[in-house]
């Protein structure tokens, strides 16, 4: 699959799927999120900050940097 044709609202995201210029915030992302972080999880500036940077991450590293910024 082609990194830009990833439907961030219907695709299975995985701790794999890597987080492009295409990248939203949908409820698919939430419930991932939640379900990697815990019902804790929020998007807060800081960490949308750190997902929009240009660095190249997956949602795994995601879930690892708000578990991080969250401790």
């Amino acid at each position: 699959m082609e990194l830009s044709a990833f439907d961030w609202h219907r695709d299975v995201i995985t701790p794999q799927t890597p987080v492009n210029a295409g990248y939203r915030n949908a409820q698919n992302v939430r419930c991932f999120m939640r379900e990697a972080c815990g019902p804790a999880f929020r998007f807060d500036r800081s960490f949308m900050a750190w997902m929009s940077d240009g660095t190249p991450k997956t949602m795994g590293d995601a879930a690892a940097e708000w578990l991080k910024q969250n401790a």
